[in-house]
């Protein structure tokens, strides 16, 4: 579909040549441009034909010459040039499916659109695409894509999925890996359904993709209470969770003997749930999959006692609070204990808020609510700062799931507030000299 530009910025190489807004870009250099990849492809070459139509629809061509891999300099109503593709998918295991009412709006749009996939890491079920879509990201070798299959046994992912497509759109899969498109992939594991022999199922099967499949992470399913006249599913427990660890992570031993990379990989949650200890970060090669909570953990023990060795012990009394899911409380609370030894003027408290508002099989700290938190810190002696993890905000970093923003936060606990991000050199600084924003 043409699209239509919004604004132009200043000086750049589109307001040289006269391109308005209220425009309609129709192609470059021949090439149709229908959307964000389309236009950030194509846009890269130094010598540009650009076809547009102006209000009235006469079409005109400009040429423009730049530098290689600069921007034309133009702006479009949506990110992606237009509309947000939405999941057609009917999971078993949906956790937008389980949410409250009443939350924000945005919350409740389930997306499944590759163009994410590449802009921002998010993962797509291929049940969106077809082969012009496929054969679109062969052709620019947009590289890696993220794709949640959750199992490679067709009749399974169709009744899991909701969709009597799903079975069949993982042929798109063995195309773009054929085509040498690098691939991520995760598995939401639900107890007795895609676990045991059909996780190793799985796993075989995308061994059979390897290089092209680079990581694979298993994720146990999230439950909360807002289940009603759903799917009827079990959390795991500490002996399914210590089976399917130990599936997992005999096929890495394999592939790490067989191919010298481990590939495949269980999320953090499993090991807590099993109650076994988290692997070093060398077992994790390069974390590929820490946005599915693969290695956090270790990543994070690793990067905060590497800045332990070589830090400015603060001289004056410091007292601060850092909050986190119960699930990693321990963890978090051990992690913290030679930092405690050699400042002896630093009380650094780890609280543990307990999931509420979702029930409290929801135990990570990106789903912690600021209405808990509020709850169970009331009168609580807090000290100098409150240090939130900024897995609990949205992506602009000012408020929680519940709506509830770091003001509201702070004026609701008499206390300054201060974000530290999922990285164990950010925490030490927040912890010790922070840059305090509320």
């Amino acid at each position: 579909m043409p699209v239509k530009i919004l604004s132009v910025d200043k000086d750049s190489p589109a307001q040289r040549v006269g391109i308005l807004p209220g425009e309609t870009i129709l192609s470059i250099n021949g090439n149709k441009i229908d959307d964000v990849l389309d236009y950030r492809f194509y846009e890269t070459s130094r010598d540009l034909s650009v076809v547009l139509t102006d209000h009235l629809q006469n079409s005109h061509t400009v040429h423009i010459r730049k530098g290689e891999y600069e921007s034309i300099g133009l702006e479009f109503e949506t990110y992606l040039m237009d509309e947000q593709h939405s999941c057609r998918n009917q999971c078993i295991f949906c956790f937008i499916d389980q949410l409250p009412k009443g939350m924000r709006s945005t919350l409740y749009f389930k997306d499944d659109d590759s163009r994410l996939s590449f802009l921002f890491g998010n993962y797509i079920t291929l049940t969106n695409m077809n082969e012009h879509d496929v054969d679109r990201i062969i052709k620019m070798h947009i590289s890696p894509i993220n794709i949640s299959v959750h199992t490679t046994n067709p009749e399974l992912r169709v009744k899991m999925m909701n969709n009597r497509f799903a079975g069949e759109s993982l042929r798109l899969m063995d195309k773009l890996a054929a085509a040498g498109i690098k691939i991520n992939t995760q598995l939401v594991l639900c107890k007795g359904i895609n676990d045991g022999k059909e996780l190793e199922r799985s796993l075989t099967d995308l061994e059979s993709l390897y290089p092209a499949v680079q990581s694979i992470a298993a994720v146990p399913v999230g439950l909360t209470k807002f289940r009603e006249g759903l799917f009827s599913l079990e959390s795991y427990d500490r002996e399914s969770a210590e089976q399917t660890i130990q599936i997992i992570d005999d096929f890495g031993d394999r592939f790490i003997r067989e191919y010298g990379e481990r590939i495949c990989y269980a999320a953090d949650e499993f090991y807590l749930k099993a109650g076994r200890p988290i692997p070093p970060a060398e077992f994790y090669g390069d974390f590929d999959q820490l946005e599915n909570g693969v290695g956090l953990m270790a990543n994070l023990k690793q990067e905060f006692e590497e800045a332990l060795k070589d830090f400015p012990i603060p001289v004056e009394r410091r007292h601060v609070t850092l909050i986190t899911g119960t699930s990693v409380y321990k963890f978090l609370n051990s992690l913290l204990d030679e930092l405690r030894i050699k400042c002896h003027n630093l009380i650094c408290n780890v609280i543990p808020i307990i999931n509420d508002f979702f029930g409290d099989t929801i135990n990570v700290t990106g789903l912690v609510t600021g209405g808990d938190i509020i709850k169970q810190l009331q009168g609580k002696d807090l000290g100098d700062l409150l240090i939130v993890p900024a897995v609990m905000l949205r992506r602009e970093g000012d408020l929680f799931l519940d709506n509830i923003s770091l003001e509201d936060l702070s004026r609701a606990l008499h206390v300054k507030i201060a974000v530290s991000p999922n990285d164990g050199y950010e925490l030490l600084n927040t912890i010790v000299g922070c840059d305090v924003i509320v």
